[in-house]
């Protein structure tokens, strides 16, 4: 089974992500894309972050419930990182293909994440473009000292199946929508 895990605060979900979480299934020939809703990111302050209970939920409304889970697992394994998440998924679910999603707005910040080479090292992972971050995405720190491992776009359908350290990235049409602006109008 190949699935990708697509991390975040989810605050709240929205069609950008749906976006992405279908193209991964397409692109990646994915079984499965799991919305892992974070109890808490490190780098992002807890203020104007909603309980975890309605993140959810607004991930389980965008979700089909079959190809597209939404799931707390993070606050169901007790971690904090996303390293230790993947550990410890990696351990639960030995018979799984994992392959982390991210828009290239966090591979911008990969290098701030707990032990991302770590991440890089044991990890396939996709990235998907996000206005205006792709190219400050490509010629970041991360993508430079991680160009040894990239993948060409055509490998994106056998990504899971290549082994870690492995990475692509995925142009494809972009969705505009943030949970920022979807929190910034609503405040309004």
């Amino acid at each position: 089974m190949r699935v990708g895990l697509l991390g975040g605060s989810f605050n709240p979900a929205h069609d950008g992500h749906l976006h992405i979480a279908a193209l991964a299934l397409r692109r990646l020939r994915l079984d499965q894309v799991w919305l892992m809703v974070s109890p808490g990111n490190p780098l992002k302050p807890e203020r104007g972050m909603a309980a975890m209970s309605e993140r959810l939920a607004s991930a389980q409304r965008i979700a089909d419930g079959r190809r597209i889970i939404a799931t707390n697992i993070e606050s169901k394994l007790n971690t904090r990182y996303t390293v230790d998440t993947l550990r410890e998924l990696r351990r639960a679910f030995p018979n799984i293909s994992f392959v982390w999603l991210m828009g290239a707005d966090n591979l911008v910040q990969l290098p701030r994440w707990n032990e991302w080479m770590e991440i890089a090292r044991h990890t396939v992972f996709a990235v998907l473009p996000r206005p205006t971050y792709n190219h400050r995405a490509l010629a970041g720190l991360a993508a430079q000292r991680l160009r040894p491992y990239r993948r060409l776009e055509r490998c994106a359908p056998v990504l899971a199946n290549l082994g870690a350290p492995a990475w692509v990235f995925l142009p494809a049409p972009q969705n505009p929508q943030s949970a920022t602006a979807i929190r910034a109008r609503l405040q309004e």
